[in-house]
């Protein structure tokens, strides 16, 4: 399980296709603390770290992965927010968050108000409406706090903090960015739809 806290970003230096499969090779401050088999959030999405080297990990993206994700979208040189896995007894500063994308979404727009960033995004409106207003949100791997949330629409509040310390600072209209909805409204969603 993650939190949506950011450690720190890393950079896709290499990808490599392996039929169905990608390996990226990510270069990072914490990749010389990693080991094999490890879990680490790359933009949201849990992936296994398949190797090491010096400041470097790599991690193996599977058909499905690709397919929910925005990993297909990545390039050498794509900064990627990165987060290990919150250990028995830390602190749950963000949210809980499973590693487990939903969706993608497309930012729709980036708006700076005097010392922060709005963004806003859509994506495929569902039923279930997992987002409400003031709730939690996982955006690219980030613990966020929806504001105004519609059908197929939400936007998120960037503090400066998070803007120097994420990949929201590269973030432009039409990008694609991984969206995990808060697990709590899932529960209650499937429970609801069970017992209609």
């Amino acid at each position: 399980m993650f939190t949506g806290i950011i450690e720190t970003l890393g950079t896709v230096r290499a990808i490599e296709k392996d039929q169905s499969n990608v390996h990226f090779t990510i270069e990072s401050p914490i990749s010389g603390e990693l080991k094999v088999d490890q879990s680490v959030s790359h933009n949201g999405a849990c992936l296994t770290v398949v190797a090491l080297g010096e400041g470097w990990h790599r991690v193996t993206a599977v058909e499905e992965t690709l397919r929910r994700t925005n990993l297909g979208f990545w390039e050498t040189g794509t900064p990627v927010n990165l987060e290990r896995c919150l250990p028995m007894g830390g602190r749950l500063d963000g949210h809980m968050v499973q590693g487990h994308v939903d969706t993608v979404a497309t930012c729709e727009e980036v708006l700076e108000t005097g010392g922060s960033w709005r963004f806003t995004f859509r994506y495929a409106p569902t039923p279930d409406h997992l987002l409400v207003d003031k709730g939690s949100v996982c955006v690219n791997g980030v613990s966020l706090t929806v504001v105004e949330p519609r059908d197929d629409l939400f936007s998120v509040a960037i503090i400066p903090y998070t803007w120097e310390h994420t990949n929201f600072k590269n973030l432009r209209a039409g990008d694609a960015v991984n969206i995990e909805f808060d697990i709590i409204g899932k529960y209650i969603s499937r429970y609801l739809a069970l017992y209609k």
